[in-house]
């Protein structure tokens, strides 16, 4: 049942099921050392052959992995072969995008080109968001995990993820990651209930030229950070060209 844990009984739960090597951060005001110990893994992953993850401590997400995991162990998980070939995660976006825009278009004439916008008014994100919590005055409890996986997007049949409401089941997650890696270096770095976020390599942003089609991905991907977020398509891309972290968050 879930709340029945104290936050120690679930972080040894969750180093239990990742079964890898795991640093606990517990709540605190100050980031620092987390961040630097994540760009630190980071380096080291490249040479070592793992991910690092930065995973909330939480029952539901959890319960989450359960689910979607079949109920499997992450050592059962990673001992069967990843789904093989992968879908193509560009073809995704653009079905799952030409259907949102066919609904809206039928619901609401004329209001896709409101959404649009215009390619102004977007916002920076160069830090991780989902690690504070609601009053963003403490981090929320956190496990920097060293996936051991060698490409990025294989992370996601480590932690399986999604399929509920309009999130992405976890081989959609894993063909979309695949793309974004091989065409901006994105990488997944941070996962919450209901929260990815992405990063890309540092000191970089999306030039203006991929700024509104990645844009237009985004929304494919997670239309509630246009939706319930920042309004209009184009906010987003003009967000995309400041930024080297990339937030999405399911409702």
């Amino acid at each position: 049942m879930r709340g029945e844990h104290t936050i120690e009984e679930q972080v040894e739960q969750l180093k239990e099921y990742l079964g890898c090597p795991c640093t606990y951060y517990p709540p605190s005001n100050d980031c620092q050392l987390m961040d630097s110990d994540f760009h630190q893994a980071r380096a080291r992953g490249k040479k070592e052959g793992f991910v690092p993850m930065l995973i909330a401590v939480d029952e539901l997400l959890l319960e989450c992995f359960a689910i979607n995991g079949e109920d499997k162990s992450a050592e059962q998980a990673r001992q069967e072969p990843l789904p093989v070939p992968l879908g193509s995660g560009k073809e995704f976006l653009q079905n799952r995008l030409r259907e949102f825009r066919k609904e809206l278009e039928e619901d609401e004439p004329g209001y896709w080109e409101q959404l649009m916008g215009e390619v102004s008014g977007g916002e920076r994100i160069d830090r991780f968001l989902s690690i504070w919590d609601y009053n963003g005055k403490q981090t929320i409890p956190i496990v920097l995990a060293e996936i051991p996986v060698k490409n990025p997007w294989e992370v996601f049949a480590y932690l399986p993820f999604g399929g509920w409401n309009e999130c992405p089941a976890t081989e959609e997650h894993m063909a979309v990651a695949k793309y974004w890696f091989e065409k901006y270096g994105a990488v997944p770095a941070l996962m919450t209930p209901d929260v990815l976020e992405y990063t890309i390599p540092f000191g970089t942003s999306v030039p203006s030229w991929q700024a509104l089609d990645l844009a237009l991905e985004q929304y494919a991907y997670c239309n509630d950070i246009v939706d319930q977020g920042v309004g209009t398509i184009g906010a987003l891309a003009d967000g995309l060209m400041k930024s080297h972290n990339w937030y999405f968050w399911w409702d």
